[in-house]
């Protein structure tokens, strides 16, 4: 897929009817918003996998390791 000019895409926004504007400017909210929560959960991820590596990385455990 080629990159899209940002005034290209601004054009065939702006043909649009209001309503299809609308729902364009919510779908983009919603990927913003997708994009802040995945961000949250690595960020979240990252912080806890340091206090987590003791439980994980034990040898009574490592037996699951090979599942």
């Amino acid at each position: 897929m080629t990159a899209t000019r940002p005034q290209a895409l601004v054009d065939k926004i702006s043909a649009l009817p209001a309503e299809r504007v609308a729902e364009i400017e919510d779908f983009v909210d919603f990927i913003g918003e997708r994009a802040r929560e995945q961000s949250l959960l690595r960020a979240a991820a990252n912080t806890s996998a340091p206090a987590f590596a003791a439980v994980w990385e034990n040898p009574e455990d490592a037996v699951y390791d090979a599942l």
